[in-house]
């Protein structure tokens, strides 16, 4: 029996009530013509330029090579009820999550009750001790969450979603949602006459929205930017694009200045005070004066600002501490010890390295596991068992044994599978999906997400960076 849960179709081979319009249409689609769009699709994307860098993969100016990542025509499909469910789910994994990041950075009492071990939190190298009794608006510290979710069967059959990851520092793809939807109006418009799907176009504006409530409180017209590496960084497609979107200012380090205990960007018309940033650069190079002394990527001075309340920061600094994947096994307890709930999503159980008696456990089962690095990212550092080689086998074997706090381990899961056009026709491919969540005044979930496919036969990594895809995500609104 097939023990992967079919996001269209029921064991028995029935179409699944939510699909059955789209499936009906589809079977009536002809091959070359559903080619045809992707090629369609495919050429759209290039002229708009939206690719994201490889960096295993140099240019001539040693940044990473450009890609496009591929689009799948077939759009994965969630009915009301289950966002709703995922909806409620989200919100309240990321209010726990924030309540973390704000405790770790002030009373600590998530340590002293023995719930999260202090190592796990001030030996990690996330930790900003920088960040310690900095208050930060409303107590938020992550604006925007990216929290990776899969669907597997359960011993029922159902399917059951589990969130795989949380990030938390500077989540990208959103982009990719956005264009997406885009690009699946534009191939095929009648569609969403027959179909009820969730808008997702106004993400800029609900982001800008988010941006703008966690301005000081002087600013009765707050200034935000987008702080970007620049152009050699993986996501700038996305940093422009957000930019542009949201009608605010793509800046780079060398255009920001601290002056007079406030920042402040460099125009044609002089300073103009900088009131929020939503920044995607990482935290070791924001600040030269307080982390690394050789960037450029960031502004000098820009940490005291912070300190003293002159500019919002979002994602605030220090947020890696929460989504690393040695945190990960503790956030269903952060749900009960913060907010007094039981969590609404489930975790992946996972062993850790660091625990002795799961080490073993790891040890003896690894060829079992998926294996990960806690720092890890992108689908590297990442050993799946059963598809693994005797010698990745042996090569992570001796890795976890030597640096056992370094790895985590959890069940290798079916993920589910969603109708996929290949060149063999539609297939099943396996897929996740990477809803965002955005945190101000309010909280704000767009509804649908980025579904990653993977679009190699059987393959369980779905990254951009080793050959994964996207979907649209349509959430139906009936």
């Amino acid at each position: 029996m097939n023990t992967e849960f079919d996001e269209m179709r029921h064991l028995n081979g029935t179409v699944r009530a939510h699909y059955q319009r789209y499936e009906q249409w589809l079977s009536q689609q002809p091959h070359a013509l559903m080619g045809q769009r992707r090629e369609e699709a495919e050429t759209i994307f290039h002229r708009v330029g939206i690719t994201f860098a490889v960096y295993g993969e140099q240019d001539a100016h040693g940044a990473g090579t450009e890609r496009l990542i591929p689009f799948d025509v077939i759009p994965r499909i969630i009915p009301a009820h289950e966002w709703q469910h995922m909806e409620r789910g989200l919100a309240q994994r990321v209010n726990a999550l924030n309540r973390f990041l704000h405790d770790v950075y002030h009373q600590q009492d998530i340590v002293k009750a023995g719930i999260v071990p202090a190592a796990q939190i001030f030996q990690n190298e996330q930790f900003r001790p920088e960040m310690l009794g900095v208050t930060v608006p409303g107590h938020i510290y992550s604006h925007v969450s990216g929290v990776d979710m899969v669907r597997a069967r359960d011993a029922s059959g159902q399917g059951v979603y589990y969130v795989l990851e949380d990030n938390l520092r500077v989540p990208s793809g959103v982009s990719y949602m956005l264009e997406n939807r885009k690009m699946s109006m534009r191939l095929f418009p009648q569609l969403f006459s027959e179909h009820k799907v969730a808008p997702v176009a106004h993400y800029p504006d609900v982001l800008l929205e988010t941006l703008r409530s966690m301005a000081p409180n002087a600013s009765e017209d707050p200034t935000v930017v987008v702080l970007t590496p620049g152009m050699y960084n993986s996501a700038y497609f996305e940093h422009a694009f957000l930019a542009q979107q949201m009608g605010v200012e793509l800046v780079q380090g060398q255009d920001l200045f601290v002056k007079d205990s406030f920042v402040y960007m460099r125009t044609t018309r002089g300073p103009k005070r900088v009131d929020v940033m939503y920044r995607r650069v990482d935290d070791d190079y924001l600040d030269a004066m307080v982390f690394r002394p050789d960037s450029s990527l960031g502004c000098a001075g820009l940490m005291a600002v912070y300190r003293a309340g002159n500019v919002a920061i979002c994602n605030a600094m220090g947020t890696g501490v929460a989504d690393d994947k040695s945190i990960y096994p503790y956030v269903p307890k952060m749900i009960e010890f913060y907010l007094g709930e039981q969590p609404i999503l489930h975790n992946v159980p996972t062993f850790m390295g660091r625990n002795p008696n799961e080490l073993s456990y790891i040890l003896a089962n690894i060829h079992e596991l998926v294996v990960k690095q806690v720092h890890g990212a992108g689908g590297y550092g990442m050993l799946i068992g059963p598809t693994a080689s005797k010698a990745q086998i042996a090569e992570f074997k001796a890795a976890v044994t030597a640096n056992p706090s370094g790895y985590i381990a959890q069940p290798t899961l079916s993920l589910s599978t969603s109708p996929t056009f290949v060149e063999q026709g539609v297939a099943p491919r396996h897929i996740d999906l990477r809803p965002f969540v955005l945190c101000g005044a309010q909280t704000h979930i767009v509804a649908g997400g980025l579904t990653r496919v993977a679009l190699q036969a059987g393959s369980l990594v779905v990254n951009s960076s080793q050959g994964g895809g996207t979907k649209d995500t349509w959430v139906l609104e009936d």
